[in-house]
């Protein structure tokens, strides 16, 4: 790629993407995804995120190679607050610094993703640049909303996001996800992990932080899991301690504070015990594993709603928080990991509700709107 100076402004051949989706794993990894499909289709292109620095985008975006460029935050109060009132000179700050940013790296479409950075990215854009709106929750939020008015073109990971206009593609998943050969890397899994190289293999996950109630509920059941003939790869969360009681003979129970590798998290596992978070849901989906989905019992319900069409597709279970002990696991996880002819029909199910190509699908959608 030729890149040239024009005064104190850099020019280049291809298109400049940038893309909008600071704050949290979940709007930054889709962002990111898009960034690598952008890039595997037009190698002379350039993307930019937006940031903050107090975002995991400070850390994430780098680290994957792209361009980060700071704004201020501009966090949206819950309640009535004197931060309300100033929310107005936030918002205008923010735009502003976002208008310097597009000019300065030449932008030629926005990419948002939602959050608290989206927000003055689509209010910098309006009538200047193209925008492109994805939404991976089954409820959208604010921003998105607001972004959604003015966009050329609008995506979807549901069909029930309230968008109007919508194409539903899933969510931008990363490559190594998305192309990822679970039975070719199962041996390999197995073995990183120390666990049982044919024994069904739950993967129980909460989250970067564990989940208090997948903790208790599973590790109650170690025994039962364990007498079944059934071996547990359980990520607990780094503040949390886990001390289940081991049966001679029985395949492993392994416990850790994190995975670094969900690759061969994903691929050592048979099925999956999981909160319903969109980017979870979407990466679960993806690589054809039957899922119990168990959703955070705050907030506004969307995460039930995430799990839905992978539920009503027959691919997973979804049992309610307070619900998710250690008999439910005995009485319904058990009999699942148990039945190979179900856990395979299970996973064509969840294959068939994911959307393994919705990085590209996006790219492509992106591009084309910068071609207009």
């Amino acid at each position: 790629m030729e890149d040239t100076l024009s005064g104190d402004r850099l020019t280049q051949n291809g298109p400049c993407v940038v893309v909008a989706g600071g704050g949290t794993a979940g709007h930054i990894e889709p962002a990111l995804a898009l960034a690598d499909a952008i890039m595997r289709l037009r190698p002379d292109a350039r993307v930019v995120a937006l940031g903050t620095e107090r975002g995991l985008e400070s850390r994430l975006v780098p680290a994957r190679g792209y361009q980060l460029e700071l704004i201020p935050p501009v966090p949206m109060p819950r309640k009535p607050s004197p931060e309300l009132l100033r929310l107005p000179l936030k918002v205008r700050e923010s735009v502003r610094r976002t208008r310097e940013v597009f000019e300065q790296v030449h932008a030629d479409v926005v990419v948002g993703f939602g959050g608290y950075v989206a927000l003055p990215a689509y209010l910098a854009a309006r009538g200047r640049l193209p925008i492109v709106v994805h939404e991976a929750n089954a409820k959208t939020g604010l921003a998105n909303k607001v972004g959604a008015r003015f966009a050329a073109k609008i995506a979807a990971a549901t069909p029930d996001s309230g968008l109007s206009g919508a194409e539903v593609i899933g969510i931008p998943l990363r490559h190594s996800i998305t192309t990822l050969d679970r039975a070719a890397l199962r041996a390999e899994a197995r073995q990183h992990f120390g666990l049982d190289p044919h024994a069904p293999t739950l993967l129980v996950v909460g989250g970067s932080q564990g989940a208090r109630t997948l903790n208790v509920a599973v590790s109650g059941a170690a025994v039962a899991l364990a007498k079944a003939g059934i071996g547990v790869l359980h990520a607990h969360g780094p503040k949390n301690t886990l001390a289940v009681q081991a049966v001679e003979g029985a395949p492993p129970y392994v416990a850790v504070p994190y995975l670094e590798r969900m690759d061969l998290a994903y691929a050592a596992a048979d099925a999956v015990l999981c909160r319903s978070g969109a980017m979870t849901v979407a990466e679960v989906s993806a690589v054809g594993l039957p899922s119990v989905f168990v959703p955070l019992p705050h907030g506004n319900g969307e995460q039930a709603l995430n799990a839905r069409p992978v539920v009503d597709a027959g691919g997973g279970l979804l049992v309610a928080d307070e619900e998710m002990t250690p008999e439910r696991i005995i009485e319904q996880v058990i009999p699942m990991l148990t039945d190979p002819a179900r856990l395979a029909g299970m996973s064509r199910a969840t294959q068939i509700a994911g959307h393994r190509e919705a990085d590209e699908v996006l790219a492509r959608m992106v591009l084309e709107v910068i071609k207009k």
